[in-house]
Protein backbone atom coordinates (compact mmCIF):
# COMPACT_ATOMS: atom_id res chain seq x y z
CA UNK A 1 0.00 0.00 0.00
CA UNK A 2 2.50 2.48 0.72
CA UNK A 3 4.12 1.87 -2.92
CA UNK A 4 0.92 3.54 -3.86
CA UNK A 5 1.29 6.84 -6.02
CA UNK A 6 -0.72 9.50 -4.94
CA UNK A 7 -3.08 10.88 -6.59
CA UNK A 8 -3.36 14.90 -6.59
CA UNK A 9 -4.95 17.92 -8.17
CA UNK A 10 -2.77 20.95 -9.09
CA UNK A 11 -4.44 24.29 -8.92
CA UNK A 12 -2.67 27.61 -9.87
CA UNK A 13 -4.21 29.82 -7.41
CA UNK A 14 -3.70 30.01 -3.77
CA UNK A 15 -5.70 33.22 -2.22
CA UNK A 16 -8.28 32.69 0.41
CA UNK A 17 -10.81 32.54 -2.02
CA UNK A 18 -9.58 29.05 -3.87
CA UNK A 19 -8.22 28.13 -0.61
CA UNK A 20 -12.21 28.04 1.04
CA UNK A 21 -13.76 26.93 -2.31
CA UNK A 22 -10.76 23.94 -2.36
CA UNK A 23 -11.13 22.60 1.46
CA UNK A 24 -15.84 22.44 0.28
CA UNK A 25 -14.47 20.41 -3.13
CA UNK A 26 -12.48 17.88 -1.91
CA UNK A 27 -14.57 17.07 0.95
CA UNK A 28 -17.68 16.82 -1.52
CA UNK A 29 -15.49 14.49 -3.75
CA UNK A 30 -13.89 12.33 -0.75
CA UNK A 31 -10.25 13.87 -0.61
CA UNK A 32 -8.26 16.21 1.02
CA UNK A 33 -7.05 19.71 0.35
CA UNK A 34 -3.66 21.25 1.50
CA UNK A 35 -4.52 24.06 2.77
CA UNK A 36 -1.23 24.49 4.03
CA UNK A 37 -0.16 25.00 0.63
CA UNK A 38 -2.13 27.98 0.47
CA UNK A 39 -0.20 31.25 0.14
CA UNK A 40 -0.26 34.21 -2.03
CA UNK A 41 2.65 33.73 -2.73
CA UNK A 42 3.51 30.43 -2.18
CA UNK A 43 5.75 29.80 1.07
CA UNK A 44 5.75 26.00 1.09
CA UNK A 45 8.68 24.18 -0.76
CA UNK A 46 8.12 21.73 -2.91
CA UNK A 47 9.25 18.88 -0.67
CA UNK A 48 7.06 20.18 2.18
CA UNK A 49 4.06 20.14 0.26
CA UNK A 50 4.79 16.62 -1.02
CA UNK A 51 5.39 15.31 2.97
CA UNK A 52 2.63 16.67 3.38
CA UNK A 53 0.66 15.14 0.40
CA UNK A 54 2.17 11.62 1.60
CA UNK A 55 0.48 12.39 5.21
CA UNK A 56 -2.79 12.96 4.39
CA UNK A 57 -5.31 10.03 4.43
CA UNK A 58 -7.35 9.91 1.32
CA UNK A 59 -7.46 10.85 -2.29
CA UNK A 60 -7.83 13.14 -4.37
CA UNK A 61 -5.29 15.41 -2.73
CA UNK A 62 -5.52 19.18 -4.15
CA UNK A 63 -2.46 21.32 -4.37
CA UNK A 64 -2.30 25.17 -4.41
CA UNK A 65 0.50 27.11 -5.81
CA UNK A 66 0.67 30.68 -6.61
CA UNK A 67 3.36 33.21 -7.62
CA UNK A 68 1.17 36.24 -6.95
CA UNK A 69 2.06 38.14 -10.16
CA UNK A 70 5.95 37.44 -10.04
CA UNK A 71 7.19 37.16 -13.87
CA UNK A 72 9.23 34.20 -14.94
CA UNK A 73 9.36 31.31 -12.34
CA UNK A 74 8.86 32.32 -8.98
CA UNK A 75 8.53 29.66 -5.90
CA UNK A 76 4.77 28.72 -6.48
CA UNK A 77 6.06 27.04 -10.11
CA UNK A 78 8.96 25.91 -8.70
CA UNK A 79 6.83 24.20 -6.13
CA UNK A 80 4.66 23.16 -8.39
CA UNK A 81 7.42 21.55 -10.96
CA UNK A 82 9.24 19.49 -7.86
CA UNK A 83 5.23 17.87 -6.69
CA UNK A 84 4.47 17.22 -10.90
CA UNK A 85 7.32 15.06 -11.36
CA UNK A 86 7.71 13.54 -7.68
CA UNK A 87 7.29 9.85 -8.19
CA UNK A 88 5.59 8.71 -5.42
CA UNK A 89 2.61 11.27 -6.81
CA UNK A 90 0.27 10.58 -9.64
CA UNK A 91 -1.16 13.65 -11.44
CA UNK A 92 -4.87 13.77 -12.87
CA UNK A 93 -4.58 17.15 -13.62
CA UNK A 94 -4.28 21.46 -13.43
CA UNK A 95 -6.67 23.79 -13.17
CA UNK A 96 -4.99 27.01 -14.62
CA UNK A 97 -6.62 29.91 -13.23
CA UNK A 98 -6.66 33.00 -15.31
CA UNK A 99 -4.81 36.39 -14.15
CA UNK A 100 -6.51 39.71 -13.75
CA UNK A 101 -3.47 41.13 -16.31
CA UNK A 102 -2.38 40.21 -19.39
CA UNK A 103 1.22 39.38 -18.35
CA UNK A 104 3.79 37.30 -20.84
CA UNK A 105 3.14 34.29 -19.37
CA UNK A 106 0.50 31.94 -20.35
CA UNK A 107 0.02 28.06 -20.88
CA UNK A 108 -1.61 25.76 -23.13
CA UNK A 109 -4.76 24.06 -21.87
CA UNK A 110 -7.09 20.75 -23.08
CA UNK A 111 -10.01 23.08 -22.56
CA UNK A 112 -11.45 26.13 -20.53
CA UNK A 113 -14.89 26.43 -18.64
CA UNK A 114 -16.34 29.95 -18.70
CA UNK A 115 -18.37 31.47 -15.50
CA UNK A 116 -21.85 30.14 -16.99
CA UNK A 117 -20.41 26.22 -17.23
CA UNK A 118 -19.74 26.00 -20.93
CA UNK A 119 -16.86 23.88 -22.01
CA UNK A 120 -14.83 26.00 -24.60
CA UNK A 121 -11.51 25.24 -27.12
CA UNK A 122 -10.78 28.92 -26.36
CA UNK A 123 -9.18 30.34 -23.02
CA UNK A 124 -11.15 32.03 -20.13
CA UNK A 125 -9.99 35.51 -18.29
CA UNK A 126 -10.17 36.11 -14.30
CA UNK A 127 -14.15 36.97 -14.83
CA UNK A 128 -14.67 33.64 -16.67
CA UNK A 129 -15.18 35.41 -19.63
CA UNK A 130 -14.52 33.64 -23.28
CA UNK A 131 -10.85 35.13 -25.05
CA UNK A 132 -9.54 35.10 -28.40
CA UNK A 133 -6.65 32.77 -28.28
CA UNK A 134 -7.69 28.76 -28.74
CA UNK A 135 -5.97 26.76 -26.46
CA UNK A 136 -4.36 29.03 -23.73
CA UNK A 137 -4.90 31.02 -20.92
CA UNK A 138 -2.41 34.01 -19.37
CA UNK A 139 -2.05 33.46 -15.98
CA UNK A 140 0.53 33.99 -12.92
CA UNK A 141 1.51 30.48 -12.25
CA UNK A 142 1.39 28.94 -15.25
CA UNK A 143 4.44 29.94 -16.74
CA UNK A 144 5.58 25.93 -16.29
CA UNK A 145 2.81 23.98 -17.23
CA UNK A 146 3.94 23.26 -21.00
CA UNK A 147 6.64 21.04 -19.18
CA UNK A 148 4.90 18.83 -17.48
CA UNK A 149 3.66 16.07 -18.72
CA UNK A 150 -0.37 15.81 -17.01
CA UNK A 151 -2.93 13.98 -18.74
CA UNK A 152 -5.30 17.73 -18.32
CA UNK A 153 -5.38 21.09 -17.84
CA UNK A 154 -8.43 22.94 -17.69
CA UNK A 155 -8.37 27.06 -17.87
CA UNK A 156 -11.07 28.66 -15.62
CA UNK A 157 -11.59 32.66 -13.94
CA UNK A 158 -10.74 33.06 -10.86
CA UNK A 159 -12.07 30.56 -8.44
CA UNK A 160 -14.45 31.35 -5.97
CA UNK A 161 -15.48 34.58 -7.67
CA UNK A 162 -15.85 35.18 -11.21
CA UNK A 163 -19.11 37.82 -11.08
CA UNK A 164 -20.28 35.25 -8.33
CA UNK A 165 -20.94 32.68 -10.32
CA UNK A 166 -18.81 30.40 -8.59
CA UNK A 167 -19.82 31.33 -5.38
CA UNK A 168 -19.29 29.10 -2.33
CA UNK A 169 -22.60 29.86 -1.37
CA UNK A 170 -24.18 28.21 -4.49
CA UNK A 171 -21.29 25.08 -4.65
CA UNK A 172 -18.28 26.85 -6.76
CA UNK A 173 -20.12 24.95 -9.22
CA UNK A 174 -17.38 26.40 -12.23
CA UNK A 175 -14.27 25.04 -10.45
CA UNK A 176 -16.63 22.01 -9.06
CA UNK A 177 -17.23 21.67 -13.03
CA UNK A 178 -13.29 21.31 -13.62
CA UNK A 179 -12.46 19.30 -10.53
CA UNK A 180 -15.39 16.41 -12.33
CA UNK A 181 -13.96 16.60 -15.89
CA UNK A 182 -10.60 15.97 -14.50
CA UNK A 183 -11.84 13.04 -12.39
CA UNK A 184 -13.91 11.60 -15.29
CA UNK A 185 -11.16 12.00 -17.66
CA UNK A 186 -8.16 10.40 -15.66
CA UNK A 187 -10.64 7.51 -15.03
CA UNK A 188 -10.50 7.96 -11.11
CA UNK A 189 -14.27 8.68 -10.41
CA UNK A 190 -14.46 5.33 -11.80
CA UNK A 191 -11.68 3.57 -10.45
CA UNK A 192 -13.22 5.17 -7.09
CA UNK A 193 -16.55 3.61 -7.03
CA UNK A 194 -14.82 0.23 -8.14
CA UNK A 195 -12.92 0.33 -5.11
CA UNK A 196 -15.88 1.45 -3.06
CA UNK A 197 -17.95 -1.64 -3.98
CA UNK A 198 -14.50 -3.92 -3.61
CA UNK A 199 -14.48 -2.94 -0.21
CA UNK A 200 -18.11 -3.13 0.63
CA UNK A 201 -17.33 -6.85 -0.47
CA UNK A 202 -14.97 -7.59 1.77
Amino acid sequence: MDEARRKVILVTDGDEYAQKTLEYISKEVGGRCISKSQGNPTTLTGKEMVDYILETPHDPVFVMFDDSGFLGEGAGELALKYVAKHPRLEVLGVIAVASKTHQIEWAKVDISIDRDGNLTEYGVDKSGLTEYDIGRINGDTVYCLDELDVPIIVGIGDIGKMARKDDLKIGAPITRKAVDLILERSGYDRKGKEYEEDSNLS
